[in-house]
């Protein structure tokens, strides 16, 4: 008893402490807002062609790639870029607060190269230069301290290296300093450059070795006396020094590390823009938000009673953790993103359901055990289904930000910060609350005021019916089959409708006479033929829109439209853009995502056995394919709206399965005799009331966003809920169908079963 109350202090001091630096974060950090809420920097550069590289399509694609790459790196999350015309790209940048700097670290070309040391200017000391630097012109360049250096043929350049990082050393004395890592090749030839600079006294320039970045030498260190002539440094990194400060051997990382540019920018403008989103579609967004939310804190309420309003101050307490998680990463917040966040807090909802409905089966098993041990035996019941399906959820999160970009890594974190909230909500901070309210004398009273006493009309309804679903699993295999047939039939028929983040368009930017409010222009557009027109103001008398490819009609009717609100309109400019989600950006998704599969696969495969993970990544697969042929027949868009849910739908499908797992897994542990199909219902009809209660707790969140929000909200809405009610399906008549498939066939090959057992007993 003394060791459990001693642990019950130990966790409510944890969940006091967690809420209070999560509050003081709240108060103190601002989190930054996308350019959908709140606007931004944009930034305009344009290409140039130098004697050997044409700046055409092709290599202002590559350029932008690389500076995706730099913008990653300076931290700046949910950024836009798109290439303008042939020559042009667009950046846009939320939240940056210091855009001369970024335009600068943007434009640098950050071309790296490694020379010896042929000398000062104006001597002849050239027995060091090899062969090529004998029939190549030394160049002279002034060194840290602005003496001249004369320097041979580069030995080094930046694509021998691996990557950079930026650190501080304060042992040495040295600061702030950039280590620069080596691939093989470039080792070798770094042994080599050290080796000849080994060889000449101390004090000679010539045993000095320069790294050059733009044309300006930003280190010329010598080789320490230590090193004998001909023998070199060995290793795959060096150290870059200087007199920087944090910020400058960051930038300094991150330009080394994210390569140069393959041709030339310079900036062509930079100015702020406002949100893509108008107020009008916030705030009906943030008001479909707090009634889904209310929606489904009545909803648990009603069903767990103090228990369920228990569960609603931890959800609370889990949206604060996640915001001040959100704040001191400096992550950037986008309208999916919040949207996504609103969802994340009736799905972490989740883990309370499990513990409460555990509770509910120990008490009705026990008969007149209390509820606080009702309590206690649930939440280690719950445990292990709560802790694989939130580590295969951090295992996909970690690898999207590991290896995507740009909005789908922006993703990773939102998830992976929502698993983790989740988890301390339910395990710390609802069972602290719980537990104390449980032991209080006025509900060991009224033990039915908890929730927990009786077992639920679901569960009720069950017992009387004592239904079979897993008589027959062919039979819902070919109902699954039949429902992914005509969906993703969709996909060949129509094909999928890609918005404008995927193939492009037009951008178009008029000065008009009066100003214009956004939202007035965003629903003349909407009228006049163009709903997924994005509009961004800048200044008073300008006006940037961003549509699909225009006819020359449709060019007419969307400066007719703009003139009309504007008392006239001059276009300014009109380009065919790029996609913002563009071919890499699409392939590094891909490949994370392929990656992501493939750990959840191997977890499960450790946790469940292999069959259990495939059947969980066929129905994921299952789940996708009808939710992307369902958008194919609605001829609904596909853009990166549609790529979060996509993703949000990934994490639920898996998570579904794995609790129905779970719970097969401990049936066959303790139970390896019954009949696997016997098994498999009794686990189904288990898990059926959490997943009834967890499915209507989003529903209710989905279906306000569906009704209340508009643009590009509702599409959100109906994929998530299309994804809800697919993976609900599938988890149940998908994946366990799958799993019992191969213990029918061992039990056929053993006769009267023998087989089937021996595969249970494998699963314990």
């Amino acid at each position: 008893m003394k060791r459990r109350t001693r642990a019950s202090r130990t966790r409510a001091l944890l969940a006091l402490a967690v809420i209070a630096v999560s509050l003081a974060v709240a108060l103190t950090v601002p989190v930054r807002l996308g350019l959908d809420l709140r606007g931004g920097t944009q930034i305009v550069l344009e290409t140039r062609s130098t004697a050997t590289v044409d700046a055409g399509p092709e290599a202002t694609d590559r350029t932008l790639e690389v500076l995706r790459g730099r913008i990653d790196a300076l931290g700046v999350a949910e950024p836009t870029l798109a290439r303008s015309g042939d020559h042009r790209i667009l950046v846009e940048l939320p939240g940056v607060h210091d855009p001369e700097r970024a335009a600068g670290v943007l434009g640098r070309t950050a071309h790296l190269t490694v020379h010896p040391v042929l000398g000062t200017a104006g001597t002849e000391d050239d027995d060091a230069t090899t062969d090529d630097d004998a029939t190549a012109p030394a160049r002279t360049l002034p060194d840290e301290s602005g003496h001249p250096l004369r320097l041979g043929t580069a030995a080094l350049t930046g694509q021998d290296v691996e990557g950079a990082d930026a650190r501080f050393d304060p042992e040495t004395g040295t600061g702030w300093h950039v280590t620069v890592d080596l691939d093989d090749t470039g080792r070798d030839r770094w042994t080599r450059i050290t080796a000849d600079a080994a060889c000449h006294p101390e004090g000679d320039p010539r045993r000095r070795v320069a790294l050059v970045l733009d044309d300006r030498i930003i280190s010329s260190p010598g080789v320490d006396p230590s090193v004998p002539c001909g023998t070199g440094i060995p290793g795959g990194s060096t150290r870059i020094t200087g007199s920087f400060d944090d910020a400058e051997a960051r930038e300094l990382a991150l330009l080394i590390s994210g390569g140069a540019l393959p041709v030339p920018v310079e900036t062509i403008e930079q100015r702020t823009v406002g949100a893509t989103l108008g107020a009008t579609a916030i705030t009906a967004a943030a008001r479909a938000a707090v009634i889904g939310t209310a929606l489904t804190a009545l909803f648990v309420i009603v069903v767990y009673r103090l228990m369920g309003l228990l569960a609603t101050v931890a959800l609370a307490c889990y949206g604060l953790i996640s915001y001040a998680a959100l704040a001191a990463l400096g992550a950037t917040l986008t309208l999916p993103g919040l949207a996504g966040f609103v969802l994340a807090v009736g799905m972490a909802v989740d883990a309370n359901i499990l513990v409460f409905e555990r509770a509910r089966e120990v008490h009705s098993a026990r008969g007149r055990s209390s509820p606080r041990s009702a309590l206690t035996a649930g939440f280690r019941g719950a445990l292990s289904a709560i802790a694989d399906s939130n580590v295969t959820t951090l295992i996909a999160a970690a690898l999207l930000f590991a290896f995507a970009s740009g909005p789908v890594r922006g993703f990773g974190v939102t998830l992976g910060i929502g698993v983790l909230a989740s988890m301390v909500s339910a395990l710390l901070i609802t069972r602290v609350l719980a537990e104390y309210a449980a032991g209080r004398p006025a509900v060991r009273r009224r033990p039915r005021l908890t929730g927990i006493a009786h077992s639920g009309w679901v569960r009720d309804r069950l017992r009387r019916r004592d239904p079979r679903p897993m008589r027959h699993p062919r039979r819902w295999l070919a109902v699954s089959a039949v429902l992914l047939t005509a969906s993703a039939s969709g996909l060949l028929v129509r094909g999928l409708d890609l918005g404008i983040e995927f193939t492009g368009g037009r951008l178009v930017e008029y000065a008009t006479t009066v100003p214009v409010d956004p939202d007035r222009a965003r629903a003349a557009l909407a009228d006049a033929g163009f709903p997924r027109a994005l509009v961004q103001s800048s200044g008073d008398t300008r006006l940037t829109v961003r549509a699909e490819e225009l006819t020359g009609a449709g060019a007419d009717a969307l400066t007719e439209t703009v003139g009309r609100l504007g008392g006239g309109a001059e276009k300014l400019r009109d380009e065919r853009i790029g996609p913002t989600l563009g071919d890499e950006l699409r392939r590094n998704a891909l490949v994370a995502l392929g990656l992501a599969l493939g750990a959840q696969l191997l977890y499960l495969s450790v946790r469940f056995r292999r069959r259990f993970a495939v059947a969980a990544v066929g129905a994921l697969a299952h789940d996708v394919l009808i939710l992307a042929g369902v958008f194919a027949w609605l001829g609904r868009p596909v853009d990166g709206v549609f790529l979060a849910a996509l993703l949000t739908v990934v994490g639920y499908s898996v998570n579904d399965s794995v609790v129905l797992f779970d719970r097969v897994r401990e049936l066959l542990a303790h139970d390896p005799a019954t009949p696997v199909a016997r098994l498999t219902d009794r686990a189904i009809l288990q898990t059926l009331p959490r997943t009834v209660t967890t499915g209507t707790g989003a529903a209710l969140i989905l279906v306000a966003l569906a009704v209340l929000a508009d643009g590009a909200l509702t599409d959100f809405a109906l994929a998530l809920l299309i994804g809800l009610a697919v993976g609900t399906w599938s988890s149940v008549f998908t994946a366990a169908p799958l799993t019992l498939e191969p213990f029918r066939r061992s039990a056929g090959r053993g006769g009267s079963g023998r087989g089937a057992r021996r595969e249970a007993a494998q699963q314990r």
